[in-house]
This record gives C-alpha cells, structure tokens and sequence, in this order.
C-alpha cells in the first residue's frame, strides 16, 4: 500500500508533482470548478453588521440576497466570458461559476433595512442592529 500525503489546504489539488503534471497535460485549460466560495470579510460596529464579498468581475443582476428566519444567504454566478483573440491562457486562477454563502444573523440584527450595493468588485451588504434598551429603576429598600 502507497499513502499518498493529504493536501488539507484544497483536496482537489495534486499533492504530488507527478499528480501535477498529470493534471496539466490531461485537463483543458479554462474555468474547471463550476461552484467556488467567494472571500468574505465581516465587520461590526455599534450601528450595524458589514459583510463584504469580493467577486470582481460581475454584474448587480448576477446577485441574489434572501433573508429567511435569520439566515441571511447570498447566491449568484460569475460567468466565463471566452475571449479568443489570439490569446492562448497558460493558467486561469480566477473563479467562475455559481456559488452560495450563508450566514446565521444574530438576534440583535433588525431584519428591516438591510441594504446591498456592488462597487469596484466588492458585494457589500450593511445588516442594521437593534438598539439596546435599557432598563433602568431605581428600588426602594425598605
């Protein structure tokens, strides 16, 4: 029996160097995953949650953002534009395909005014907080 190292970072790729020139001169040079997971930064402040996806190259119309019992998901596709002028590509690291996040908003994100926009590559998507009550009295000791 051979063992063969695992590759924790991306199991789809070759783990060895013979696995990597078999997989250069048997696949077609072009987008290979049809679904790819998108970065994505969060941040919080007092006011609101932020949620930032950077996929560069798409269109306001590719995305899609449904809010259902507090799961907030962002859906869409980046599609492969096959430009052949003369250009034959040797490598392509950009993601093309569908792709799907979701995340879990907590209790205190108002469902109420969420707001997306799209510029310069990046989704952003602002989740207003509730604001706290306190409650204050003051207890007579008796």
């Amino acid at each position: 029996m051979k063992l063969v190292r695992y590759n924790h970072l991306n199991p789809e790729l070759p783990s060895t160097f013979s696995g990597m020139l078999d997989k250069f001169f048997t696949e077609s040079f072009g987008p290979v995953n049809k679904t790819f997971s998108p970065a994505v930064d969060i941040a919080e402040d007092e006011k609101s949650y932020d949620i930032h996806l950077a996929i560069p190259g798409a269109k306001k119309e590719d995305f899609k953002v449904d809010l259902t019992d507090g799961t907030l998901t962002i859906s869409g596709e980046r599609k492969w534009e096959e430009k052949k002028e003369g250009k034959n590509f040797h490598s392509v690291e950009s993601q093309y395909g569908t792709f799907k996040r979701s995340f879990y908003l907590p209790e205190d994100a108002k469902s109420e005014g969420i707001e997306a926009s799209y510029v310069d590559g990046i989704l952003k998507i602002m989740i207003p907080k509730e604001e706290k009550k306190t409650v204050k009295s003051l207890i007579e000791v008796k």
